[in-house]
């Protein structure tokens, strides 16, 4: 029976990763398409901003990467000292970066009083901690982006992405 990937990615085994993404067949990532002639390859800028982007929001450093008109190809390595660094200003910080928080994290920015929900927001903040360390957050916040581009530009809905990443030790 297949595990979760949260039980499989071990951060005390190794904190580099291999991560593979496939796209559906007929979708491309990048280059051209000898059916139609088409060209894909501005794709490339979208994901490397991307990458660069999310490299510097959470604590995952991205060693290398390769992209193909097909698939792409992460190593990534994850710096769990790093995380462990930031203070709760820093990963509430971070996480507004990717998506909008909640009312109560958005009053802790405005530095309102929030004496009787402290405690709430630092095991929030410590659940966001864990996931600005986690490749399939890291994934899913890279993946998402581009198929909702990719989508858009080729007028079509639903699936871009194969499945779920593949990844490697």
């Amino acid at each position: 029976m297949p595990k979760p990937r949260k039980s499989l990615i071990s951060l005390e085994s190794t904190s580099y990763y291999h991560c593979i993404s496939r796209c559906v067949p007929r979708a491309f990532l990048c280059g051209e398409d000898a059916y139609t002639g088409r060209s894909f390859e501005h794709r490339r800028g979208w994901i490397e901003g991307r990458l660069l982007e999310l490299a510097q929001i959470f604590a995952i450093e991205v060693c290398g990467y390769s992209l193909t008109a097909t698939h792409s190809h992460r190593v990534l390595h994850v710096d769990q000292p790093l995380a462990e660094s930031w203070t709760i200003r820093e990963v509430v910080e971070r996480w507004h970066q990717l998506f909008s928080g909640t009312e109560l994290s958005e009053r802790y920015l405005r530095e309102e009083s929030l004496l009787e929900v402290e405690q709430q927001l630092e095991d929030l903040a410590e659940t966001w901690r864990e996931r600005l360390t986690s490749v399939r957050w890291f994934i899913r916040c890279l993946n998402g982006q581009i198929a909702r581009k990719a989508n858009e530009e080729d007028a079509c809905t639903g699936h871009f992405w194969e499945g779920r990443f593949r990844y490697s030790v």
